[in-house]
């Protein structure tokens, strides 16, 4: 399958004006370019899409007003999206990942508003590969593990619910191969963000979990023990590893009122944790924070106002340092750098996904019910 593109024109949006204390040192012209290249008007609410892997189809879902799910797949052909496939199925869809599949066979997982977990073959949708009651409540996020060549270890996919729980599933079995749950007696939190990262081998493997109050977890999946915590003052809205298959190295959470924090996860000090750089940003939520896959230290911010924010990290001269009178080394963190901003829907933009081959290449959801696919244009040697 051939990814078909036009050639892109960078005036064809003008950058939304720079936040402020946040102007990128770049002239206009040198900068990055964030512009749309196929918009497509759905009759749905959209929570989720993602890029099929090797291919130019995008999978999106979401929910009907009548409240059953709707799940479609689009290809983009010559700046337009058409459909390929449309099913509707009882619950509404919220969240997916392909992260545990292989690339061969492209299997699509997926959680819902009734707390199901299930695998569909994009090519035979009438009933799932795969079906779980994982959660008593709605699965918020997804992610997966171990397939399309990502990460190594057995395909596993973590699921977190309004229930309070973070549960790892092995496809192979219909029963959660870890949970972790508030204790006894402990309030249960909305947790609404999940992630895995740290696959660097068979063995080794981390979750984090971010809450609805702000409370930040990171799980090792060998030991079956908390690694980490950190308490934010805002409740998180995603969190996301630049890579999943190396040994940990930073950390994006975004969360409500417009902040981003980025964590150099390299050195963990035992009283003061991980380094942690703070920034401001949309005047709004931060609904999600994506790494460019071609460069794990740009990533995509997007923002309750509409907007995408393009930043790119930079490491410090030294990640670790040893404080006078002190044997133990600390964590520094590095900067971020704000390379464009453009405004790109009238609603919040509230999930983004790469294309894994073609750089720059993105597609977002919004709840101005529209699948957009856009290009990062002039990125130079990013």
């Amino acid at each position: 399958e051939k990814l078909l593109l036009e050639r892109f024109c960078p005036n064809r949006h003008s950058p939304a004006a720079s936040l402020e204390d946040s102007e990128p040192s770049e002239t206009e012209m040198d900068k990055p370019h964030i512009i749309e290249h196929a918009n497509k008007s759905l009759n749905y609410t959209l929570f989720h899409a993602k890029w099929v892997p090797k291919s130019p189809r995008v999978v999106v879902m979401g929910s009907n007003p009548r409240n059953t799910g709707q799940l479609e797949v689009y290809s983009l052909n010559k700046g337009q999206l058409v459909q390929q496939l449309s099913v509707e199925k009882p619950s509404a869809f919220k969240c997916c990942t392909f992260g545990a599949s292989a690339l061969t066979q492209r299997h699509l997982a997926t959680g819902n508003f009734a707390g199901d977990l299930s695998i569909w073959d994009l090519e035979r949708t009438e009933v799932p590969l795969y079906n779980v009651k994982a959660h008593s409540s709605v699965i918020n996020a997804i992610d997966g593990c171990g397939g399309l060549n990502i990460g190594a270890g057995a395909p596993e996919i973590v699921t977190a619910s309004r229930d309070g729980s973070v549960k790892v599933w092995d496809p192979r079995v219909e029963e959660a191969v870890a949970e972790m749950t508030p204790a006894e007696g402990e309030p249960t939190r909305d947790c609404w963000a999940v992630a895995f990262g740290n696959a660097f081998n068979t063995e080794e493997r981390m979750v984090v979990a971010g809450y609805d109050n702000g409370d930040l977890k990171m799980f090792d999946l060998r030991t079956m023990s908390l690694y980490w915590e950190a308490k934010l003052d805002n409740g998180v809205c995603s969190v996301q590893f630049d890579r999943k298959d190396i040994a940990m190295n930073k950390l994006v959470v975004t969360c409500l009122e417009s902040r981003i924090h980025v964590y150099d996860l390299r050195t963990r000090h035992s009283k003061e944790g991980f380094a942690r750089l703070d920034e401001k940003a949309h005047k709004s939520t931060v609904w999600c924070g994506a790494h460019m896959p071609q460069n794990r230290d740009v990533f995509m911010t997007c923002g309750g106002n509409g907007g995408l924010i393009l930043w790119k990290y930079s490491y410090p001269d030294k990640r670790a340092v040893k404080r006078e009178g002190e044997e133990e080394e600390v964590g520094v963190v590095g900067q971020l750098q704000l390379l464009n901003n453009v405004t790109m829907a009238t609603q919040p933009i509230n999930s983004l996904d790469w294309h894994a081959d073609k750089k720059g290449l993105f597609v977002t959801t919004a709840f101005d019910q529209s699948l957009r696919v856009g290009v990062v244009a002039n990125m130079g040697d990013l």
